[in-house]
């Protein structure tokens, strides 16, 4: 099994001058451990009561982040857990994509989702449309993305995108594309476009083994109708671990991670509330990355 990181938070000691300093301590010294990958979120806002005291508290740009992160590590790939369809023109995004993948050295996911957060795009004025116009934006993306990908240039209409000339100038160096991966366990849509179009997914380890294993056999039925090798998709988890006195151990993490393979997760992708500390990521990488490296 896998582990990667998720950083959702940028409040550290020292304010905003720390911020950079830190995430390049946080990113090597994940790099150095050997975590497999690296992750931010896609908010303009921080989510209340996860991993902030409000919506005000610091928060970067996503795929900013990454290109830095991109320079500041070797080993790890990179992505956004989960890119919010409705932010970015879907030209654009993937642009932005070719980019990260480019500068990373060909280690950039496209992680994506319809999006959720209502009331960060309604303040930062952008437009929010109903659940369902959200999932067609998402397939039509999810579309370029593939027509984008299969050569040097694509035109495509779709319900709500239109790219009548884009171009895959540089081509990005994963090969055959950077892996696309959908956030989300929706049985209709949700988990018939991963069985369609995406190389990975990624479910919530605290939705519990119930809800899990049912994501996972409704997945594979939406693989047999489409025909597509249930196998080849890359099954990622995220959970949230706080390695302090009382709360989790490198045990609890470890067990953890057995029971996620034991469902079928390969990737179990890790926020830290303390990561800032820098010691809970060499514990990950002295004893929970090594313990689990054969699951």
């Amino acid at each position: 099994m896998k582990i990667g990181l998720q950083i959702p938070s940028f409040k550290y000691p020292g304010g905003t001058e720390a911020i950079r300093p830190k995430l390049r301590e946080i990113a090597q010294t994940a790099d150095e451990a050997g975590f497999a990958s690296l992750w931010v979120m896609d908010h303009y806002y921080q989510i209340r009561g996860l991993f902030g005291e409000d919506y005000t508290d610091p928060m970067l740009e996503s795929y900013t982040t990454l290109g830095y992160l991109a320079g500041v590590t070797e080993s790890p790939t990179l992505g956004v857990m989960v890119t919010g369809v409705i932010y970015r023109h879907p030209s654009v995004l993937l642009k932005m994509v070719n980019t990260l993948d480019i500068v990373s050295g060909g280690r950039a996911y496209l992680g994506i989702g319809a999006a959720w957060y209502e009331e960060e795009a309604e303040g930062y004025g952008i437009d929010y449309p109903s659940t369902s116009e959200r999932f067609e934006q998402l397939e039509d993306t999810l579309q370029l993305a593939h027509a984008l990908w299969s050569g040097d240039e694509a035109s495509f209409e779709g319900q709500h995108v239109s790219a009548p000339k884009i171009t895959n100038n540089p081509r990005p160096l994963s090969n055959p594309h950077p892996k696309i991966l959908i956030g989300g366990m929706g049985p209709k849509k949700t988990l018939r476009m991963v069985a369609e179009y995406a190389d990975a997914c990624n479910w919530f380890e605290w939705m519990g083994n119930e809800r899990l294993q049912e994501a996972m056999d409704t997945l594979r039925g939406h693989c047999e109708d489409l025909g597509r090798d249930f196998d080849e998709i890359e099954k990622t988890s995220l959970g949230t671990v706080t390695l302090a006195d009382g709360q989790d151990t490198v045990q609890s993490v470890i067990d953890r991670c057995r029971n996620l393979s034991q469902l079928g997760f390969s990737h179990a992708i890790f926020n830290m509330t303390n990561v800032y500390k820098i010691t809970p990521l060499e514990t990950f990488g002295r004893e929970v990355i090594p313990a689990v490296a054969d699951l």
